[in-house]
C-alpha cells in the first residue's frame, strides 16, 4: 500500500505535484520503511527506537530539504508524506494475529494489553526524543536539527496510534469493509478526529482522505503533536521525561476515546 512519484523539488516540479510527491521516491519509501520498523517494535527495545529514530530524523531532513523551504512550511510536506508514505506502511494485525501474539487474550483484556504495549512504545520515542535534543548540538548543521527531531517523533508517535487504533478496531470485531488500503484510511481519519470509525462513511473514506478537507485536518492534527514535541527541546533529562510523559497521557486519552465507541459494537457469533 505506497504511492511514491519521482519529480524535481520542492519549489518546482511536475505541474499539480504536492512537495512530497517531487521528492525521489526512494527517499520517500525509505522514511516510510524507517517509520515501520519503529512501530513494529512496540518500544521493546529503546536503544534501538532511538538509532532508529535518529536516522529517520536525518532522512527526514534530507526529505524537508528536497521539498524547499515553501514546501515545508506550514506542515503540508509532513502531511503529504505521513498521509503517502507512512500511514499505508503501518502494520496492523489482524484479531486471530493478535490472539496468537498474546497467548490468546480476547476482549477488554487484549484491548488494555494493546493500549499499555502502545503507550510504552510512544513513551520510549518521546524519550529518545530527549536524547536526541542533546546529541543534536554536536551534530553537524542541518543532519540532526531540531526541526526534523520534532518531525520525527510526530510521525512515529502518529504512526503508532494508527496502529493501535486499527488493531483495537480488529480486537472489538469493529473493522471497516474493503481493502486494505480502504481501511488503513479509515483508520487514520479515525485518528485525525479521535474517534472509532464511523461505519457509515465506510467506503467512501478514501476518497475523504484524498480529498482537500481531509488533508487540512490530517495536517492540524499533526501540527498539534509536533506543538506537544516541542517540550522535548529542553535539557536531555527534562526533555526525555516531559517528552515521554506527554506522549503516554496523550495515547492513553485517544485509546480511551476509540474503545469507548468500539465497546457499543457487538462481536459477531463465532468470533
Amino acid at each position: 500500500m505506497s504511492r511514491s512519484r519521482h519529480g524535481d523539488n520542492g519549489t518546482r516540479g511536475e505541474e499539480g505535484a504536492t512537495p512530497a510527491e517531487q521528492q525521489p521516491a526512494e527517499r520517500r519509501a525509505d522514511v516510510g520503511k524507517l517509520v515501520g520498523r519503529i512501530v513494529s517494535d512496540d518500544g521493546g527495545d529503546p536503544r534501538r527506537s532511538a538509532q532508529l529514530l535518529g536516522r529517520l530524523a536525518r532522512a527526514l531532513a534530507g526529505s524537508a530539504r528536497a521539498a524547499g523551504v515553501k514546501g515545508a512550511a506550514g506542515g503540508r510536506w509532513l502531511t503529504d508524506l505521513f498521509a503517502d508514505e507512512i500511514a499505508p506502511r503501518v502494520p496492523v494485525r489482524d484479531r486471530e494475529t493478535l490472539r496468537r501474539h498474546h497467548n490468546g487474550l480476547d476482549g477488554d483484556e487484549l484491548a488494555d494489553t494493546l493500549v499499555r504495549n502502545a503507550a510504552r512504545a510512544t513513551t520510549v520515542v518521546g524519550a529518545a526524543g530527549g536524547a536526541l535534543a542533546a546529541v543534536q548540538l554536536a551534530a553537524p548543521p542541518l543532519l540532526l536539527t531540531a526541526p526534523a527531531k520534532i518531525a520525527a517523533e510526530t510521525v512515529v508517535v502518529a504512526a503508532i496510534e494508527v496502529k493501535l487504533i486499527g488493531e483495537l478496531h480488529e480486537t472489538y470485531g469493529a473493522q471497516p469493509l474493503g481493502s486494505g488500503v480502504q481501511r488503513g484510511s479509515d483508520y487514520l481519519m479515525a485518528w485525525v478526529r479521535k474517534r472509532g470509525v464511523d461505519r457509515v462513511q465506510v467506503g467512501d473514506s478514501l476518497a475523504i482522505v484524498l480529498g482537500a478537507g481531509a488533508k487540512a485536518a490530517l495536517r492540524r492534527r499533526l501540527m498539534h503533536v509536533m506543538g506537544r514535541h516541542l517540550s522535548t527541546l529542553g535539557p536531555y533529562l527534562t526533555g526525555a521525561v516531559a517528552g515521554g510523559a506527554l506522549n503516554r497521557a496523550a495515547t492513553i486519552a485517544l485509546a480511551g476515546s476509540v474503545r469507548a465507541d468500539l465497546r457499543a459494537v457487538e462481536l459477531p457469533a463465532g468470533r
